[in-house]
């Protein structure tokens, strides 16, 4: 191959997808056939078939049983803040940003303890199988799934306190640089972590999507004086939302 040539299923792909982007080919609309590709286009089968493959794995079609592909609509990117603002008043990052934006969320939550598996304990300083109360949450705005959260507490910390469980007790759903506080355990640094990858089976089911949507992990950390004290992944799916960073200048 000389440069600067594509195999031709890439070619087929990237016309089918012009004419979806500019609006030739509008949402819920069919996609030729396979057919109709091989005549249009002059390639064979295997190619066409490719071809539309390709639009697949990209999430601009998606098939329909009995029916054929059909053009996806392509939902408006929304933005989900993050920042290391904080206002007065003992809130969670999720309810103060839903506040500031003007949004009424909605969220459930499940706690259990659990052991930690050795990804956890890595990023919690703690040993494989150390207890540790784990915490899944469905974020929504508008009775839509936006968010998923997993996150985990050494009970080391917070076991036997007020605020072992985040989401109950008289500082349930504080957020837990407040929790933390109150327990005498001072937050006073964040990381976060953001990468994307295909969305497990589960995560695209809560979240409304298909097969190899991709979403955005961030996966986040609270320190206290160089100790983790709480360590979170954070799923959105990357085809609907956006992650934003507001951080002050110091």
């Amino acid at each position: 191959m000389t440069f600067g040539e594509q195999p031709a299923y890439l070619r087929v792909a990237g016309d089918l997808r012009k004419k979806i982007v500019d609006g030739s080919l509008p949402p819920h609309t069919r996609l030729p056939s396979q057919a109709r590709i091989r005549e249009e286009y002059g390639v064979s089968d295997t190619v066409a078939l490719e071809a539309r493959k390709v639009l697949m794995a990209e999430g601009l079609v998606e098939g329909r049983s009995g029916s054929g592909t059909y053009v996806r609509e392509r939902p408006v990117p929304r933005r989900i803040a993050r920042t290391g603002f904080r206002g007065p008043g003992a809130s969670s990052p999720f309810r103060q940003e839903q506040a500031a934006d003007g949004v009424r969320g909605t969220w459930e939550s499940r706690s259990e303890q659990a052991e930690a598996s050795g990804a956890v304990a890595e990023r919690l300083g703690i040993r494989v199988g150390d207890r540790v109360m784990c915490t899944k949450y469905v974020f929504r705005d508008a009775g839509e799934a936006m968010m998923l959260s997993t996150s985990w507490e050494p009970l080391a910390v917070t076991g036997r306190t007020p605020v072992m469980l985040p989401e109950e007790g008289p500082l349930g759903g504080c957020g837990v640089v407040d929790r933390m506080a109150a327990i005498d355990v001072v937050v006073d640094n964040v990381a976060e972590e953001v990468g994307a990858r295909p969305g497990l089976a589960e995560e695209l089911l809560a979240l409304g999507g298909v097969p190899g949507h991709v979403v955005l992990v961030v996966q986040r950390t609270y320190y206290a004086s160089g100790r983790p004290v709480e360590t979170a992944d954070i799923v959105v799916p990357a085809d609907r939302y956006r992650v934003a960073y507001h951080l002050p200048v110091r």
